[in-house]
């Protein structure tokens, strides 16, 4: 017989104690991660959750499990189970059915068809009624270690931590206890390591890109190669990462003021009380809202940016040598050229960009989601790169436009010309694939600066002792 079984009511203790049992396979009174990795896969769970049990459950930290410390999680996440299932449960009938289902999700930023809420439901639903009592509930999440209904929506939030090398919009969504730990910070250092890595990985690439988008029709017999060829010979190797100092520079100040902009906004549209994710149409104001934010304090960097990389060899000394340069040549209003389309940029980018997640998402979820909203990394990863890719390809044109506008100081002979001046002579030269010069460099670094950006975030979050 178990001890510690008369701390807890007379028939949840007999229930735990025929659990342990089955989990106990050697049955010496404890359960190892192994015999918990058994357990949960027989059930159909994921052995990976074994993990988080443990780190939960075990308070005398020897990687074991006795029953005293198995019954005191089962207490406490009975509990959060309850809250869960009262907060399903809309009509207080006990019972919770297919429309309660898709309600809760809706309100989490989640849309799921009738078809797959019933899925859902059905994967619980053990004596088939077509609704989810108390008993049916508990027992299919009791060894699931999600705390709230947002664990599930959790797994999809839209996140900036995968650096592409241009304007992630949305920045992403930290619930009220990851604030108060520390962790967002940790998360934005670990986003930010990334994107200095992944940027410099790929910024002979994005040289080459600014290179073509400025230099137009003069530019017209270069390909990849003799691009990056042509820079090596007028400034030696080192020249095909001018302009990424600054570039990397502005990943942190850029990322905090985005998402302290972010909460702002979330918290007038939702209200303080509100708690829950913000639904599509509001991230997409809100991410839309805190990058023009975030866009319009560190714009000067993004022209010093454009300056330096396109800088021929012995032009400026370092970034505040550029600086001085243009504020006495050009004055103040220099630092600001470009703003306007790069501005209306950010519309197209973050509205796309959304949209695309959510309907990989959604169609993600209909159909291979099974008892799980758990996606895996590969799947998030694929659908943030296509989303953002697509984002990419409907505001190129205003990219392209805004670079130009940047650069007009240092093109010389070139004319000073307005965004739609700008426009037109690209047209009326280049006609309408002049738009989207330098995009094949574009798209050619967004699997690497993807894949690095991730390498090196998992990194950053274990050395920081952010747990996934």
């Amino acid at each position: 017989m178990h001890g510690g079984l008369t701390a807890y009511p007379k028939g949840r203790a007999k229930r735990w104690a025929e659990l342990f049992d089955q989990l106990d396979l050697n049955k010496d009174g404890k359960v190892d991660i192994n015999e918990l990795r058994i357990g949960l896969a027989a059930r159909g769970l994921l052995r990976s959750d074994a993990e988080e049990i443990v780190r939960e459950s075990d308070t005398n930290h020897d990687g074991l499990l006795d029953f005293e410390e198995f019954s005191q999680y089962l207490w406490a996440h009975e509990k959060e189970l309850r809250l869960m299932f009262h907060t399903l449960d809309r009509n207080h009938d006990g019972r919770i059915d297919v429309g309660e289902i898709q309600q809760s999700l809706h309100n989490l930023g989640l849309e799921v068809s009738t078809e797959h809420a019933i899925k859902i439901l059905q994967s619980m639903d053990r004596d088939g009624t077509m609704t989810i009592n108390w008993n049916e509930w508990r027992d299919h999440f009791l060894f699931n270690p999600l705390h709230n209904m947002e664990g599930i929506a959790h797994y999809w939030k839209h996140s900036l931590m995968f650096d592409i090398g241009e304007h992630m919009t949305v920045p992403p969504e930290f619930s009220q206890q990851e604030r108060q730990s520390g962790v967002v910070w940790r998360q934005l250092v670990a986003g930010a390591m990334a994107g200095a890595v992944s940027r410099t990985g790929t910024a002979p690439l994005d040289r080459l890109k600014v290179f073509l988008q400025v230099h137009g029709s003069s530019s017209r017999g270069i390909n990849l190669w003799t691009g990056l060829r042509g820079m090596v010979q007028e400034g030696g190797v080192r020249a095909l990462w001018r302009g990424n100092g600054i570039n990397v520079l502005k990943i942190a100040p850029e990322s905090a003021i985005k998402f302290m902009a972010y909460e702002q906004i979330k918290w007038l549209i939702r209200g303080r009380n509100e708690a829950g994710t913000l639904r599509v149409q509001e991230r997409f104001i809100a991410g839309s809202l805190a990058g023009a934010t975030a866009q319009t304090i560190i714009y000067p960097m993004e022209v010093l940016k454009t300056r330096l990389t396109l800088r021929k060899t012995g032009q400026y000394s370092g970034i505040v040598d550029c600086a001085r340069q243009i504020l006495r040549k050009e004055g103040v209003r220099a630092f600001y050229r470009g703003y306007v389309p790069n501005t209306l940029g950010i519309i197209p980018y973050a509205g796309i960009d959304l949209a695309v997640y959510e309907t990989l998402k959604n169609a993600w979820l209909q159909r291979y989601s099974k008892g799980s909203a758990d996606p895996g990394v590969l799947v998030l990863l694929g659908c943030g790169t296509v989303s953002s890719t697509c984002g990419q390809l409907a505001s190129y044109p205003l990219a392209l436009i805004r670079t130009r506008m940047q650069a007009q100081a240092s093109t010389e002979g070139g004319p000073k010309l307005s965004m739609v001046g700008q426009f037109k002579h690209i047209i009326s030269h280049d006609g309408v694939p002049g738009l989207y010069r330098g995009i094949a460099p574009n798209f050619l670094k967004v699997i690497p600066a993807v894949s690095i950006s991730y390498v090196v975030y998992e990194h950053m979050k274990k050395a920081l002792g952010v747990k996934s």
